[in-house]
């Protein structure tokens, strides 16, 4: 399991604030990230992405960090009005793509910050797709007034687990 001890200490009553990609990524491959991948988001892919969304997607590609059984999602969700940077920490084992970590990079809303907080991104520990491919297959709880923030991260928890197995079955 990943354990990241690096992280930035926020101020209570500021709840914007950014890590950047590099310490993350060199925080969860211990010093020596792999070089970053394409995948590219289109044909049945990008209809897959979309239905997640519930929205049109505006990225043509995503870049992804993978080493063995390990790989890093970074990608952008709309809370509110703002994008939340959300890295997704995947593993593969015995042919089935899980969560092994949620992580907020960088959060520009006024509202809805809790979901940076270990309390709620535990529950993502373990969580793969459902059976159906519509879903997680692990019930994510809600925090009162991050309605949205709570949408966006499962929305990027899925999308990610959906990206590790595209890559891995190409």
């Amino acid at each position: 399991m990943v354990t990241l001890g690096a992280r930035v200490a926020i101020a209570a009553d500021d709840p914007t604030f950014e890590l950047s990609h590099q310490d993350f990524l060199q925080e969860v491959f211990a010093g020596e990230p792999p070089e970053s991948k394409p995948v590219y988001i289109r044909g049945e892919l990008r209809q897959q992405v979309e239905t997640i969304l519930q929205h049109r997607t505006t990225f043509l590609r995503t870049r992804y960090w993978m080493r063995d059984d390990l790989s890093v999602w970074i990608l952008d969700e709309i809370g509110k009005d703002q994008p939340i940077t959300i890295a997704v920490v995947v593993t593969h084992e015995q042919q089935q793509s899980t969560i092994e970590d949620v992580e907020v990079l960088a959060f520009r809303e006024p509202r809805g910050w809790e979901v940076r907080h270990d309390f709620f991104t535990d529950q993502f520990r373990g969580a793969g797709r459902d059976a159906s491919g519509r879903g997680l297959d692990t019930s994510i709880d809600g925090i009162t007034g991050a309605t949205l923030s709570v949408r966006a991260l499962r929305k990027v928890a899925e999308i990610a687990l959906l990206l590790d197995e595209h890559v891995r079955q190409e």
